[in-house]
């Protein structure tokens, strides 16, 4: 009786033992997997956003933060931290990490701003955006990308992130004006919607050209009734697509 009763004791003690070991193993695993993100992401910064003269930073603290491996496809995660866009889906693409630090920093972001964001995606920028001003508001014409970008920020804690799903070109009336708007798609022109709504002395960046061919990214700033636009850097974004 006292060797079955042993053997009955043993057993189950051994397959704890064995459970806990599995479970060492996996979080061993999932860790390395966040310390090889995390080196992949200051690499990112260095090489890519650093040597390129982005210097603002809040901006480069907002790129070591966020984990853009979290915001691209699975089929794309070794992929997450190279410096091109990659596709998310519906026709989109998440922008290469230079293209979002560059704009961040050219809209000059403060801790207190308010900030309009076109173009959602898969919420990338706006998290960026996020680490620093005060308030982001964002706009995605297609509800499913725009659904998903929401659950995906609140699960990663954004609280200061607001999204909808709309029309981008016509901006967001009822939270005007904005310190500063940044427009991830290719416009053809400037949309007058955007220059009412920011505010004056605020900052728009936006790509404009044919939507289909290289565009220009062009800085904005609103003097009262006037606006001066500089060009910067020739970029390829998917277009700005309307409701129709």
């Amino acid at each position: 009786m006292q060797i079955i009763s042993s053997k009955l004791i043993i057993k189950p003690f051994c397959i704890t033992i064995g459970l806990w070991f599995i479970l060492i193993l996996i979080a061993g695993c999932s860790h390395a997997q966040e310390d090889i993100y995390t080196i992949r992401r200051e690499r990112m910064v260095i090489d890519q956003i650093e040597r390129r003269g982005v210097k603002d930073t809040a901006v480069l603290r907002a790129m070591r933060t966020v984990e853009r491996h979290l915001f691209v496809p699975d089929l794309y995660l070794n992929s997450a931290y190279e410096d091109h866009p990659l596709p998310i889906g519906s026709g989109q693409t998440i922008s290469q990490p230079y293209i979002v630090a560059y704009m961040t920093e050219v809209i000059k972001p403060q801790s207190g701003y308010k900030v309009l964001e076109v173009g959602t995606g898969s919420g990338y920028q706006a998290a960026v955006l996020a680490e620093i001003v005060a308030h982001v508001y964002t706009i995605e014409i297609i509800c499913e990308l725009a659904n998903s970008a929401k659950e995906r920020l609140e699960t990663l804690g954004y609280k200061n992130i607001t999204v909808k799903c709309g029309d981008g070109y016509n901006g967001w009336d009822e939270f005007a004006p904005f310190d500063a708007i940044i427009v991830t798609a290719g416009a053809e022109d400037i949309p007058q919607p955007l220059i009412d709504q920011l505010k004056d002395g605020g900052l728009m960046v936006l790509p404009v050209g044919d939507p289909y061919m290289v565009q220009s990214l062009i800085l904005v700033k609103k003097k009262g009734n006037r606006t001066i636009t500089q060009d910067l850097i020739p970029v390829r974004f998917v277009p700005l697509t309307r409701d129709k």
